[in-house]
């Protein structure tokens, strides 16, 4: 178990935006005998081979084809996505008052603002530089490791109120402080000549950036056994780890695997890297198409088809516990939770909860459920936004998560591995279905 997590620590930690997470899954994949594919290209694809292709750097989707052809097949899809909340750099961020230089920021998400308060923060993304042909400028990836910036809190002697709680200004007290102000200071692209440095780069060829801050520290265990594990970025890179191993550790069962690792789950998903966009169903049928089957065959293997839409679920909290449904009631490391929502916020039936029940029932694996509390509203997740484009069987589920989307999140260690177990036994398992026929 501690060895799987820390493996997971390490793959989060090499991963602090979206773009690193691409480019480490692809290394993975590389390494497991995955063939690259670009998107522009026509593909020429075979049975029993394995391919993956990225969208935007920032999306993923790995897919293994089985034996099967094109006209009796099914997909068995993982869905996660690559991007958790954070705080984004804007263009001409250099702000100077009182001795120090702060930079212009904007919110990516939905973060717990005050728990990226007095921690030493880094910096990573992507920036374009100029290419010899205007339509295609070169994108450089940038982890600039190093604490190089903080955004201080206020001291309980200047707000004596502090411990009542605070609403923190998103334009005012989130802006982090990257230096102090010295004699001869020249404010002018500042951070284009550190990102210039960094990159061995002109600084007047960066033509754009898209920058995070994140937290400098790694991840620790926690707790007396270290049973316990705290990060950042749990949610839910956990999710596009556990699919990547499940996938690539598993057995063949006919049909075609896929790892679906979207972007900008968390704003939405409405982009052309999103679930809330056509890019799965534009990949499968190609998938399809390239085997050599047609549209009805397409169609067809849709309805034999069937997803797990992988992201984090809350775990009781030891302090609150009365945010939590009184009947369902997840722990940590007791199991993947399945998601339900009678709104169908998440796409967990009857029908789709049932089979992976019987799945994990069979091969030993712990489950429980997440319903939310009557009254409270919950978030959503990639499933139902896939949903409206493939008509498919899908279950929503996770591992059962504390503070989610604080900088630090918290979950169990067993849990970790056992999402892993559930994929790849998903991905594994000799059954069919039909859909209720009228």
């Amino acid at each position: 178990m501690k060895k799987f997590a820390k493996n997971f620590l390490d793959f989060s930690y090499k991963s602090p935006a979206a773009f690193f997470t691409v480019k480490n899954s692809s290394e993975l994949l590389d390494k497991n005998g995955f063939n690259r594919l670009n998107i522009e290209e026509k593909w020429t694809l075979k049975n029993n081979e394995k391919y993956y292709v990225t969208i935007n750097d920032s999306g993923l989707f790995a897919f293994e084809i089985g034996e099967k052809s094109a006209s009796g097949t099914s997909f068995r899809i993982v869905g996660s996505h690559t991007d958790s909340p954070s705080i984004k750099i804007k263009p001409n961020p250099e702000i100077v008052e009182n001795g120090f230089l702060k930079l212009n920021i904007e919110i990516y998400g939905g973060p717990i603002l005050n728990t990226w308060l007095d921690r030493p923060l880094a910096m990573a993304g992507r920036v374009y530089t100029r290419g010899e042909n205007s339509f295609k400028p070169k994108m450089n990836l940038l982890n600039v490791n190093k604490p190089l910036m903080i955004i201080p809190n206020l001291a309980i002697h200047q707000n004596r109120e502090v411990n009542k709680g605070v609403e923190l200004n998103k334009q005012i007290d989130m802006l982090p402080t990257l230096s102090v102000i010295k004699e001869g200071f020249e404010k002018k692209n500042y951070l284009i000549n550190l990102i210039a440095k960094e990159l061995k780069v002109k600084a007047e060829d960066i033509l754009d950036f898209e920058i995070y801050l994140y937290e400098y520290e790694r991840g620790n265990f926690i707790g007396v056994e270290g049973e316990l594990l705290s990060a950042s970025r749990i949610d839910n890179l956990a999710s596009v780890y556990g699919s990547l191993l499940g996938l690539t550790e598993s057995s063949e069962f006919g049909g075609i695997k896929v790892v679906a690792a979207f972007d900008n789950e968390e704003i939405g998903s409405e982009t052309r890297q999103g679930a809330d966009s056509e890019i799965l169903s534009h990949i499968l049928e190609r998938v399809i198409y390239s085997i050599g089957g047609t549209r009805e065959d397409y169609l067809r293997s849709l309805a034999e088809s069937f997803m797990l839409s992988a992201d984090g679920a809350h775990a009781i909290h030891p302090n609150k516990a009365s945010t939590t449904d009184p009947t369902n009631i997840p722990r940590v490391n007791e199991g993947v939770a399945i998601k339900l929502s009678a709104n169908f916020r998440y796409t967990t039936d009857s029908l789709s909860s049932s089979i992976i029940k019987d799945l994990a029932d069979k091969n030993k694996i712990k489950y429980q459920y997440f319903v939310n509390r009557s009254d409270l509203v919950g978030g959503s997740t990639i499933g139902p936004a896939s949903s409206k484009y493939l008509p498919i069987t899908s279950v929503d589920l996770g591992i059962p998560m504390l503070s989610m989307h604080s900088i630090r999140e918290l979950c169990g260690v067993e849990d970790l591995e056992n999402i892993k177990d559930l994929i790849k036994t998903f991905y594994e398992a000799k059954w069919t279905f039909e859909m209720i026929k009228f």
